[in-house]
């Protein structure tokens, strides 16, 4: 303790006074403010961070993108039942498929037609869903594709006013061409060519390009 030695204007005599030491209560305040500083800091670094950096709060080192959700609905099938198929039958017969969607084969005739168009083999098929939906059918083969070109242009030019066409792929190879014509009562025709082979389509025009679109052919 360091004394001080102060004389007295009245009796000129000296007096010892101590230096006075801060109270515990001072002390107390003073931790306190310099807690509730420190707080304060790191409230507002975390603030900023969440606001430069979304993915803070989650502890992302980056934003997450949104999955996104593909509903697919399920491929139609037939309720109705397909024609009995013989055992007689040519290989390009036996492509035409019993089935395609949700129509059913119900009758598959020899076509004349094309036969007379120079085609090898023709038939008409007849495709039912149980209901007013059916579409014709008619397919033929010819000995080589630009027979079978020609075939498919004629057949597209006698169906009407073209709407819509477009190159026939399997894989990555263009094995021919494809049209859709519109024609009355909302119905269409689609006239495609898959190598040798012509295939006409008529039918309500949604359901048609549809079928078109999943036959096998």
């Amino acid at each position: 303790m360091t004394d001080q030695r102060v004389n007295s204007p009245r009796t000129g005599a000296t007096a010892s006074v101590a230096a006075r030491k801060p109270s515990p209560a001072v002390y107390r305040r003073r931790r306190l403010v310099v807690v509730v500083g420190l707080l304060v800091v790191v409230l507002g670094l975390v603030l900023v961070a969440g606001f430069v950096w979304p993915g803070f709060w989650r502890g992302e080192s980056t934003p997450q993108p949104v999955p996104t959700v593909t509903v697919t609905a399920p491929v139609p099938t037939p309720t109705v039942r397909a024609m009995e198929r013989g055992d007689d039958e040519t290989a390009f017969q036996q492509a035409l498929p019993s089935s395609v969607l949700q129509f059913a084969l119900g009758a598959l005739t020899e076509a004349g037609e094309p036969r007379e168009q120079g085609a090898l083999e023709a038939w008409n098929a007849e495709y039912a869903d149980g209901g007013p939906g059916e579409i014709a059918l008619v397919a033929g083969q010819w000995s080589t594709p630009d027979e079978a070109a020609t075939a498919a242009a004629a057949w597209t030019e006698a169906a009407g006013e073209v709407d819509r066409e477009g190159d026939v792929q399997v894989g990555n190879n263009v094995v021919g061409q494809y049209a859709i014509v519109p024609i009355e009562g909302g119905r269409a025709v689609v006239v495609w060519q898959n190598g040798t082979a012509v295939m006409q389509a008529t039918g309500p025009a949604d359901a048609t390009e549809a079928f078109y679109a999943a036959f096998p052919l």
